[in-house]
């Protein structure tokens, strides 16, 4: 179908990749992977024909259509939702404005016995038959098909294409290449922006498709669900498997484990060789034999073990200064678009140093809030920011609002204050941006390298409450952990807006579900909600239509039994949150400890000094005492 051979690019005297070779068959479903900057957009780019490569060569068979989803969607303001859907059909609508054209004419001409009238009639023939071929009088009925399956009404269809939030466009565009009916697929981290329900519909799509598709996606389980293949670029080279993700780490790392041992062997040998050469090397009886091992030497292919780029960023987000105990009071608020309304009558109060997730479908209002939360929006009710709150904001389409002509550290300096100016450099490098990389426009990052241009951005303003919209949107999967360890320490107060249910495990305690314009408190972790929803992940929380029961089973049964092995469940689970923080408030005291034993043993007298010193002492040790009999209890009972 397409063969790439011996591909090379560079980008001001930068290689970013070369000697790339592979194969698309019909039926691959691959996954492009590496870290952010790597080259997955741009082997997109160059196999979807929109660049054109320094070296190599592109062969596809004659014949091949290609739909190619981009990573930043770009609509035509004012187009409606079918119109933009209507785009798929590029030759229908030609088709449409020649006929147009041909039938006035021949309304306005007169000159019905004319060559000229007669080449006209001929032409309109030519054109209606072609329109008719290619589905011209069908193409209508099936865009209204294909939008009410991904989840559109028909009220929706006249609205424009800019009144819909980021995962709707992406579903719209969705649209077009299903009814392109291309034989290639090159989609750009197709899942941004897509609450589950759609990542479902793609997923099953994808399985489906008969065709090949090749994938960038920083998303484990949906290049699990998908793909049979996996391609990685890593520091210019590729490598290549026919495995779906997560057998391709586990296959990569023991082939480079073999590797490195191999290595060691030859090494070995060589070593060995050498001290015979220079033992022989000086006996005239000897030389011929050292002669025979150097010559060996020459010959032997020396074992390369495959490269890591184990580069990663460096988070810390500090806290600018200390709120009041209340950062937010919201009171009766509600938000409407015209007539459609998204949220009605909230009441919310966040406490300093809460870490909060807000989760739900897509379009229940979660974005909406959090632009209230940070004035970006108006609305009906109250919402007070508390005492001395300074707010970060990181929305979902953050990056694509800076400017591509300037550069990075331009982009950076437009933001600093007068205190973070001689900061930018350093805040860069813990980003990754080093060197000349400073100087490269903002327009040539990648999706990934501008998100976290985005997030460097940030620091550059203090902050004590931290809203962010998908923020992991672009980001590859080590820095995806890097990020979630910075929030994860982050002391001030935290509010995130995700789908990734890896990402926000471990990082919130307080769940808000936003569901029919209300929203409704869950006081634990990601976890717990789960638990309390009775599902195993937020694929069954977003999917719209319950699981059937099997037949030949009593419901009544399935949920008596089910229900039992839930609680179980349930309070195993609580026993284990439980243990958790204990294990977390035992190791906090711990340290406390510690440091206070330091504090005696390096200046005991001004230690000794502070007032109730001893008497504070006392209460750490016996309150570790007491937890640390606690732990032993749960750790009993959670045994049994």
């Amino acid at each position: 179908m397409l063969n790439v051979h011996d591909l090379s690019v560079s980008f001001g005297g930068e290689t970013l990749f070369e000697g790339i070779s592979f194969r698309l068959n019909p039926g691959d479903r691959v996954g492009l992977i590496g870290k952010n900057g790597a080259g997955k957009s741009t082997l997109l780019k160059l196999l979807a024909g929109e660049m054109r490569p320094d070296g190599g060569t592109l062969a596809m068979e004659k014949g091949i259509s290609i739909g190619y989803l981009r990573q930043d969607l770009e609509f035509q303001h004012g187009n409606t939702v079918l119109e933009e859907a209507y785009q798929a059909f590029e030759e229908i609508l030609r088709l449409e404005g020649e006929l147009e054209r041909i039938n006035g004419e021949l309304a306005r001409r007169e000159d019905y016995e004319s060559e000229a009238y007669h080449d006209l009639m001929v032409s309109l023939s030519d054109l209606t038959h072609r329109y008719e071929l290619i589905g011209g009088y069908s193409y209508q009925g099936t865009t209204e098909k294909i939008l009410l399956g991904l989840g559109f009404q028909r009220s929706d269809f006249d609205k424009p294409t800019e009144t819909f939030s980021g995962g709707w466009r992406m579903r719209i565009e969705l649209a077009k290449l299903l009814l392109q009916n291309n034989d290639l697929l090159l989609l750009d981290e197709p899942t941004n922006h897509l609450d589950i329900e759609s990542i479902l519909w793609l997923e099953d799509f994808l399985r489906q498709f008969p065709g090949a598709v090749l994938m960038v996606s920083h998303d484990r389980m949906f290049l699990d669900q998908v793909t049979n293949r996996t391609i990685e670029i890593s520091l210019g080279r590729i490598y290549d498997y026919n495995k779906p993700y997560s057998e391709f780490l586990e296959l990569r790392e023991e082939i480079r484990q073999q590797q490195l041992s191999a290595q060691k062997n030859q090494q070995r040998e060589i070593q060995q060789a050498e001290r015979l050469i220079e033992r022989f090397r000086a006996k005239s009886t000897k030389a011929s034999m050292a002669q025979s091992l150097i010559k060996k030497l020459d010959r032997m292919e020396r074992i390369e073990v495959d490269g890591e780029d184990n580069q990663v960023m460096h988070v810390r987000f500090p806290v600018s200064v200390q709120p009041g105990k209340v950062v937010f009071e919201l009171e009766g608020v509600s938000k409407s678009y015209g007539q459609k309304e998204v949220l009605r009558d909230i009441g919310l109060l966040i406490e300093r140093g809460s870490k909060i997730a807000f989760v739900g479908q897509n379009g229940q209002g979660k974005t909406t809030l959090a632009r209230i939360l940070v004035g970006e929006l108006d609305y009906q009710g109250s919402c007070r920011p508390g005492h001395n709150v300074q707010l970060g904001y990181f929305a979902q389409d953050q990056a694509e609002h800076l400017d591509g002509n300037l550069t990075v550290e331009d982009t950076m300096l437009e933001a600093a204050t007068e205190a973070t100016r001689p900061k930018v450099r350093d805040i860069l490098g813990a980003f990754l941006f080093r060197g000349d990389e400073v100087e490269k426009p903002v327009k040539v990052l990648s999706g990934g390298e501008r998100n976290r241009l985005a997030l460097a951005r940030m620091l550059l303003q203090p902050f004590n409450v931290l809203v962010m919209d998908e923020p992991t949107n672009h980001l590859d999967m080590a820095s995806k952990n890097v990020l979630k360890e910075a929030l994860k320490n982050f002391e001030g107060t935290l509010i995130l807006v995700s789908h990734d249910r890896d990402f926000l495990q471990g990082l919130t305690n307080m769940v808000y579900e936003f569901r029919d314009h209300r929203i409704k408190p869950y006081l634990g972790d990601i976890d717990f909600y789960l638990e309390e929803r009775k599902v195993a992940d937020f694929r069954e929380v977003e999917r719209k239509a319950p699981k059937e029961t099997p037949s030949g089973a009593n419901p009544d049964d399935s949920k008596n039994s089910g229900a039992e092995a839930y609680e179980a469940r349930k309070n195993k689970r609580s026993l284990k949150n439980r243990l958790g923080a204990l294990e977390n408030r035992i190791q906090d005291l711990e340290g406390e400890l510690a440091e206070i034993d330091h504090q005696l043993l390096m200046n005991y007298d001004q230690t000794i000094a502070e007032p109730d010193f001893f008497d504070r002492y006392q209460a750490r040790k016996k309150k570790l005492e007491s937890l640390m009999e606690e732990w032993e209890a749960l750790s009993e009972k959670l045994e049994e």
